[in-house]
């Protein structure tokens, strides 16, 4: 019995044995085949689902391979590669031994993709902008994307109200087609620009400096009030550098901030300026680390002198002037750098120019790329310097401002890369074009003229030349006119401007004059700088001039100009005998001329100080028909009495002498009236026939006016309304000499005496241009002048 027990016992320990061998071994296969996968050798891989797709592509995006440990985690970076190939919208890996399966559900291709809704922008513009094509993917994620760049496209139209939402259309063999269904909605533009902390300059002249402008009545034909970012980062730029140039070096854009109202309409920009103290100009020196070079012979060429108006401008021609003057001594690679020193306590701003030697480098190439409009030539006439000359940072730092100010190029850069050799460089200059042609109109209403309107049509890059053509029509019920202008900026890659002006104007004078009148000509011109701010202009005019439609009942000085031989009948009433003797009468001017412009404005259109002046001779007789000579004067001042309030003085006058003994025929005489001596009608004042109240015209004139311009209390300077006061002085006198001969010396009615007058005026800068009101009261008179109390039309600045 205990043999079997013994036997029956070992044999149970060792059944127990086999039992626990066995439950080890299943647990271990259970792990092996359900468990991670570390221990278990990838023998296949096998790929599910793809159409498209080759199998052996899923495979080379797998980090996992055959003879490879199976490991989870390069398992999880492979599926996160074939995700992000774009190719798939759903990815599984599955283990089944030591079998690895890949099912991919394949992401649909694009048959076609199609736009509705946009009317503003067209189809060809977005289908540039997305990213997505016909035969591509479709992904989740690129629509998307493609989504928010339409939006961007729409953003820079202003239409930040745009929406976008795209639609699949599914087809067979897993392909769709992609509709972008858009809702475009208003543009929205700037409703408000406002200026925080400028004592100095009024909002009105910030926002004529400014690129953005306000929403108005016709900006169809211009996009600059549409809201853009890259525009007002623009603005803050050419605010600080406005503020430079008049003086005040310390000041800063601090930000600009656009808000969008609560509707989404509009935006309200918000610029905050610190101004600072405004300096003038110190000392002024030059100091050059050259032995052979004296400084001394180039104080000539400073443009900056000690006590006027600080103007960082005006430094950086020195500059680029001194840096032109030494290499044409020789000095090729010199560099002058400004040192200034500011004096906080006297206001003023010392310079010291040092001129000393820079690295000796040559321009071995300048390579011009996205000019597919502009030629090459007028790119490279802005540069001082070619291929070969002597590499000079500043001077290639002036030519990328000078194209810039163009106004050719939305962006310039250029940049530089190294040449062939350690002393060779190139230049690669990258432009972007933008837009140069306008279209603009504007009507009004003056009281000389009544309804009042034009139309010009303007290219500023003619067929990529960088010339300026403009064609304008213009007129009113008594006046009609067509010019068209062409400039050459840089006539024989010079600095120098020619170009041509045509002109055919027709004008009404029947109520004041009692004839029509009619010029028709072209002028050649040839515009040149003589220094700083100091403009000269030469000139040839010629004209066919006409007077027509003369009235039976017009003074004798009117019918004698027109031709009438018979002057003397006259009937009881003292009126001339309806006569055919007075016929159409035209005659031919020939005249050279010139001009010289000074101007010191602190603004172009809307100053506060500083001065204009301004000088003109005409010389008729070089051929032609008549012979004289004129002379023309005006002189214009600003000065700040008190923020915003500033003083305006001006000084005009002319004088037009007949030479060779002819005399002064009636259409080159002067008409004046509440143009320059307020409170008088159009050709209100001087020589007149008291028998016909007709104007007959002077050769003499002068005019003076002193107004002080305010802003009106309690509106806002948004709105760009203003007052002012003023006084008014001038007189016309001395007729013709065949005037004087032929109206009877009782009824010719010419003096040298002063009309005057005083009066208030509201101007706005409205969205059609300046607009004024005048009320005038004539202080001094002639009872045989015309008055006009009230005056309304387009403003003439000055």
């Amino acid at each position: 019995m205990s043999k079997l027990r013994i036997r029956f016992v070992g044999g149970l320990k060792a059944a127990l044995m086999l039992i626990v061998a066995s439950f080890v071994t299943v647990a271990f296969d259970a792990a092996v085949v359900s468990g991670p996968a570390q221990a278990q050798t990838i023998r296949d891989i096998q790929v599910s689902g793809n159409r498209r797709v080759e199998p052996e592509t899923v495979r080379t995006y797998l980090q996992l391979k055959v003879g490879d440990v199976y490991d989870p985690g390069l398992a999880d970076a492979s599926l996160r590669t074939l995700f992000s190939t774009g190719l798939f919208a759903d990815v599984s890996i599955d283990v089944q031994g030591a079998v690895v399966t890949v099912h991919v559900e394949e992401n649909p291709v694009i048959n076609q993709i199609a736009f509705e809704g946009n009317y503003e922008v067209d189809t060809d513009t977005l289908a540039s902008e997305v990213q997505l094509k016909p035969r591509s993917v479709f992904t989740r994620a690129r629509v998307q994307a493609d989504v928010q760049r339409i939006l961007d496209v729409y953003q820079r139209q202003g239409r930040y109200a745009a929406l976008v939402e795209p639609k699949i259309i599914e087809l067979e063999q897993n392909r769709v087609n992609l509709v972008f269904e858009i809702t475009e909605g208003s543009a929205t533009k700037v409703k408000g620009i406002n200026f925080i902390g400028n004592r100095a300059f009024t909002d009105s002249q910030l926002r004529d400096i400014i690129s953005t402008t306000q929403a108005g009545w016709f900006d169809f034909l211009k996009g600059t009030s549409v809201y853009d970012p890259d525009r007002l980062n623009l603005d803050r730029e050419l605010l600080r550098q406005y503020y430079m140039k008049n003086g005040y070096a310390d000041a800063r854009i601090i930000n600009a901030n656009a808000e969008l109202d609560r509707d989404g309409s509009g935006f309200f920009i918000t610029f905050t300026v610190e101004e600072g103290e405004q300096y003038a100009f110190g000392a002024m020196n030059i100091e050059s680390s050259l032995p052979e070079l004296d400084s001394g012979s180039l104080r000539g060429d400073l443009l900056t002198y000690s006590g006027s108006i600080y103007d960082a401008s005006l430094i950086d021609k020195t500059v680029e002037r001194l840096t032109l003057a030494v290499a044409e001594r020789g000095f090729a690679f010199a560099r002058v750098r400004p040192r200034t020193t500011p004096d906080f306590y006297s206001r003023t701003i010392a310079i010291n120019y040092v001129i000393d030697e820079g690295p000796r480098i040559y321009i071995e190439r300048i390579n011009i790329y996205g000019n597919e409009r502009t030629k090459d030539y007028v790119i490279r006439r802005e540069f001082r310097l070619a291929e070969g000359d002597a590499f000079n940072p500043l001077l290639v730092d002036r030519a990328e401002k000078r194209l810039k100010g163009l106004g050719f190029f939305k962006s310039v850069e250029i940049k530089k890369r190294p040449g062939s050799a350690q002393d060779r460089v190139i230049l690669d200059v990258e432009l972007v074009e933008q837009s140069t042609g306008e279209l603009s109109f504007g009507a009004g209403f003056s009281t000389s003229e009544g309804v009042i309107g034009d139309v010009s049509i303007s290219e500023r890059n003619l067929l990529g030349n960088g010339q300026f053509l403009r064609l304008r029509v213009g007129g009113s019920f008594e006046r009609a006119q067509i010019d068209l202008s062409f400039t050459e900026p840089r006539f024989l890659d010079r600095n120098l401007a020619a170009g041509f002006d045509l002109f055919h104007k027709e004008l009404d004078q029947s109520d004041t004059s009692g004839f029509r009148s009619r010029k028709s000509g072209g002028t050649l011109r040839l515009g040149f700088p003589l220094a700083e701010d100091l403009w000269a202009q030469a000139n040839y005019t010629l004209t066919r001039d006409e007077i027509f439609d003369v009235d039976n009942n017009a003074s004798l000085a009117i019918r004698d100009a027109c031709g009438d031989t018979n002057l003397s009948p006259r009937l009881p009433s003292g009126r001339p005998v309806n006569d055919p003797s007075c016929e159409d009468t035209s005659y031919w001017t020939s005249a050279l001329g010139g001009s010289l412009v000074y101007d010191k404005r602190n603004h172009p259109s809307n100053p506060s100080s500083g001065y204009y002046l301004q000088a003109s001779a005409d010389f008729a007789g070089a051929g032609g028909d008549v012979q004289y000579v004129r002379v023309q004067g005006e002189g214009r001042a600003y000065y700040p009495i008190a923020e915003k309030i500033t003083l305006v003085g001006r000084v005009v006058g002319g004088h037009i002498e007949g030479w060779g003994g002819d005399d002064v025929r009636i259409l080159d005489l002067y008409f004046r009236g509440g143009e320059t001596v307020r409170g008088f009608d159009q050709a209100g004042y001087g020589p007149r026939d008291a028998r016909t109240g007709d104007s007959l015209g002077g050769q003499t004139f002068w005019a003076a006016t002193a107004e002080v311009r305010f802003p009106i209390p309690f509106i806002p300077d948004e709105l760009g309304i203003s007052g002012a006061v003023f006084a008014d002085a001038g007189s016309l006198f001395n007729a013709s000499e065949r005037a004087k001969a032929v109206v009877d010396a009782n009824d010719l009615l010419d003096d040298e005496t002063v009309r005057s007058s005083v009066g208030g005026s509201i101007l706005w800068n409205s969205p059609v241009g300046p607009l004024r009101v005048d009320f005038a009261h004539a202080l001094s008179k002639e009872s045989y002048d015309e008055e006009q109390l009230f005056r309304f039309g387009a403003s003439t600045k000055f």
